[in-house]
């Protein structure tokens, strides 16, 4: 998924009403959307672990459709609508109960995922009475408090004993997927291997759609074809660029095919996307995978005058085999000039952490990203 780390938004956008309907957004502070929806959906008077299941439910849910981008993949201008027949019920202007205020205060930066997943779990939920689903069911989790379950044993009851929960993830501004600018034949970088890991999944279901084979994030004439015939699959412009429509119109499909936004999904199970090792390269040689190196190199002697740049041409002469040697050094390695799996592995987490701003800051802030409570364990408050 484009977004690799799940993260709490300071906003969020309301749509108060069905996803085609006409009707207004509003846009709230998370906490604030979180207090008005457990307001709106249970009983300040329900037992304290009952009220935390329930918070921690509605969180979950909520982001996942953040993280999914739900609704702007399918081009609306919103996160979340109101409506229980989609979403979770939202009323603006509601009165907020203070039992219920003081849990969100304590759970709105916390969620649950699967062990192993990376996406937080689209923790769907009913009333148990009236309406009955796959999920948690709110008048039943009050009725396993009474029996004296913790909020943890409640989730695990309905969600499986496969989750976990997430402590103190970090709180920025909404962001969006899309690099911003289009990716065309040329470019170079992890929002490239977003795009081809997104494409090459589609493909599984779409067996039209040609796979494009190394994944080393660099936009070659073959991904060009493949993004070509992804949009006349799929009715767009069949242009070759990946711009805004045909990012997002590939965001709603891989997350369609993963089932990320349902209950049961395959999962988003990488933290960090990885180039895929193209194989060794050395003098003589010529292909993507040593057009990759050399955008690689280029960037990367931005950032250090000990290190060579090189014109990205897809030939390794003996200007790139000295930009290796260099960087080889550089890095503590055998200079060589030969490109196996130890020095691409090296120069592309190099690369990865000059290119990457987000991971960068993420650790400068100590925030990265977060941290699981598992089975067993409590958290720093004595949480279990």
């Amino acid at each position: 998924m484009p977004v690799i780390f799940p993260y709490i938004p300071r906003t969020i956008t309301v749509h108060l009403g069905a996803p085609d309907q006409a009707a207004e957004n509003v846009t709230v502070s998370f906490p604030d959307y979180v207090k008005n929806v457990a307001s709106s959906e249970i009983y300040p008077t329900w037992e304290p672990a009952a009220i935390r299941a329930n918070v921690l439910a509605i969180v979950s849910f909520a982001l996942n459709r953040v993280y999914t981008e739900f609704y702007p993949s399918r081009g609306y201008d919103f996160q979340i609508t109101s409506t229980t027949a989609y979403d979770q019920k939202f009323i603006r202007g509601r009165d907020i109960f203070q039992p219920i205020s003081q849990v969100v205060d304590e759970f709105f930066d916390d969620y649950i995922r699967r062990v192993g997943f990376v996406e937080p779990l689209s923790a769907k939920f009913c009333n148990g009475t009236t309406t009955k689903c796959d999920g948690l069911s709110q008048w039943g989790s009050q009725e396993l408090a009474q029996a004296g379950y913790n909020f943890m044993d409640i989730l695990r009851r309905y969600y499986g004993d496969d989750i976990e929960l997430v402590l103190d993830a970090p709180v920025r501004d909404l962001e969006h997927s899309y690099p911003g600018t289009p990716l065309r034949l040329g470019d170079f970088g992890p929002q490239v291997l977003t795009a081809q890991v997104m494409l090459n999944r589609v493909a599984q279901n779409y067996p039209a759609i040609p796979k494009i084979y190394p994944t080393i994030g660099l936009f070659t004439r073959e991904m060009e074809e493949t993004v070509k015939e992804f949009q006349r699959v799929f009715s767009l412009t069949p242009d070759g660029v990946i711009g805004k429509g045909t990012w997002y119109k590939l965001v709603y499909l891989y997350v369609g095919v993963t089932g990320l936004a349902e209950l049961v999904s395959q999962g988003q199970t990488m933290y960090r996307l990885r180039f895929q090792f193209p194989g060794t390269m050395r003098l003589g040689d010529r292909g993507d995978g040593v057009t990759a190196v050399q955008d690689m190199l280029s960037l990367l002697a931005e950032f250090d005058d000990a290190l060579t740049p090189v014109t990205p041409d897809g030939v390794f002469g003996p200007e790139t085999q000295r930009a290796v040697q260099a960087y080889q050094r550089w890095a503590g390695l055998a200079d060589d000039g030969v490109v196996g799996p130890a020095t691409w592995n090296a120069m592309f987490q190099r690369f990865i952490r000059e290119e990457d701003a987000l991971e960068e800051e993420m650790a400068r802030l100590g925030q990265y990203p977060g941290y699981a409570l598992r089975l067993g364990q409590t958290d720093r408050k004595g949480r279990g």
